[in-house]
């Protein structure tokens, strides 16, 4: 069996925690906290009190950004595996620090969980099967910054090579009833900011990147997603493609919901099909998870199979690094309605 610890102990720690509760491998060994807290897991208010007493196979990092990289250089330097949250560090020379420390310790994975998703992961299926052909282009329209670029480059099945970044901003009136905390006393219609961005890979491929502050939240909001292909295209929850000899089809991606009328099962989520193909099934019926649960709740499986080598890097360090480099320059660029090209490797 597998054991994680988790440093901090804010509302993106108790995912882990709760989850790996239900899960029951990998367990959560215990928490780090700055105070005592009242959880149903081992509390240390030391890194090194929790390392010493629960010997953990990996760490958890869910701190704030400035606090992440300096935690993620001590754990790798005393040979501890991470997995830290998004993103690993704030800023360019952040990461350009964080790289040099600990890039080639080969220790180091990001909490990019947007692929793990049932969704995304139903679509991602999809496309590398090859029915819509060779991914051309990818429009994401549901997340921010880093997680955005992540499912881009996972739509085109790009590397980690150099980018040129268009941006643009502007600002509008927008109602935003709900917010994290839910709905909103009293909304009110006030100026949101949206960010809209093009990024070119080298060798092909283009995302389009559009985020309006609060989308994640915004009800009022849809979220949209679109992969063309060479064959066809998916959008959102929708499959055009060549068929066959002057044969064009358009079918849907259809989830299976259990609980429903006298589907006495249970509320959960099923499998998501095309047709009579089941492109995601989830690993974790009974649990009663939305999406995002069944996301980090996957991610934590696969960390802990990557630490016992019986499986991938979830999301390597040069990844994250990578994606967050990106978004920063979408920010950049934005800022001063220009193009730039991100080009400087920092694992090269």
């Amino acid at each position: 069996m597998t054991s994680f610890a988790i440093v901090g102990s804010g509302w993106r720690a108790e995912y882990f925690w709760r989850l790996a509760t239900a899960l029951g491998d990998p367990v959560c060994a215990g928490v780090v906290s700055r105070g005592p807290k009242d959880l149903p897991v081992p509390v240390f208010t030391s890194l090194d009190e929790c390392l010493a007493r629960a010997k953990p196979d990996f760490v958890v990092t869910a701190t704030p950004w400035r606090v992440t990289p300096g935690l993620v250089v001590e754990l790798a330097e005393r040979g501890v595996p991470v997995l830290a949250e998004t993103p690993p560090a704030p800023d360019l020379d952040g990461l350009r620090r964080l790289w040099a420390a600990v890039g080639a310790s080969g220790l180091v994975q990001v909490a990019e969980q947007y692929t793990r998703m049932p969704a995304h992961a139903a679509r991602l299926a999809l496309v590398r099967s090859g029915t819509i052909g060779d991914p051309t282009r990818a429009d994401v329209s549901s997340t921010h910054q880093y997680h955005a670029v992540s499912l881009i480059r996972a739509y085109l099945g790009v590397g980690r090579g150099p980018v040129t970044v268009r941006a643009t901003r502007s600002t509008a009136p927008l109602l935003d009833p709900i917010d994290r905390s839910g709905w909103i006393a009293e909304p009110r219609v006030a100026p949101a900011t949206t960010t809209i961005a093009t990024l070119s890979f080298e060798g092909g491929g283009l995302g389009v990147y559009d985020f309006t502050d609060n989308q994640w939240h915004n009800q009022l909001l849809t979220r949209r997603l679109l992969v063309r292909g060479t064959l066809g295209e998916v959008r959102d929850q929708e499959v055009v493609h060549l068929a066959g000899d002057r044969t064009i089809t358009r079918t849907p991606l259809v989830r299976r919901q259990t609980g429903y009328d006298l589907d006495l099962d249970g509320y959960d989520t099923d499998h998501i099909s095309h047709g009579p193909t089941v492109l995601y099934r989830n690993p974790f019926q009974g649990q009663r998870w939305n999406d995002e649960e069944i996301a980090i709740a996957t991610l934590l499986r696969d960390t802990a199979r990557w630490v016992e080598d019986a499986g991938e890097p979830p999301y390597p360090l040069a990844d994250g690094v990578h994606d967050h480099r990106v978004a920063l320059a979408v920010e950049e660029a934005a800022d001063h309605d220009r193009t730039t090209t991100v080009t400087e490797e920092p694992w090269s």
